[in-house]
């Protein structure tokens, strides 16, 4: 179960897809970022550089662990659902699609 059981039993958590796309999204915003101090001279501060550095190796660390787990990490197996017939009231088979109305002028 997905995080020890506090997501529900119907949460299929795609850990592997959700690192790999939230990798690649903060590594580009960590771009943008430093975008604002080399491009337009704002934020000029080491703080600011090394907050930078750290959201995009946050990011490839993400990237590459979503894409170890795609990979190599067992996927978990679904039941498929069986379908049922509605049954007639008195048990005869199965219930049989309405006929259409149909208007006479």
């Amino acid at each position: 179960m997905a995080l020890g059981g506090l997501a529900g039993i119907n949460c299929h958590c795609q850990w592997g897809l959700t690192g790999l796309l939230g990798g690649i999204v903060i590594m580009l915003a960590a771009g943008v970022f430093t975008a604002l101090p080399v491009f337009f001279g704002w934020f000029c501060y080491q703080w600011y550089y090394a907050l930078c550095w750290f959201w995009f190796l946050l990011g490839v660390a993400m990237t590459v662990f979503g894409a170890f787990y795609e990979c190599f990490c067992e996927k978990p197996v679904y039941k498929s659902v069986q379908g049922r017939e509605v049954a007639e009231e008195d048990g005869s088979g199965p219930l049989a699609a309405p006929t259409p109305y149909i208007m006479i002028h």
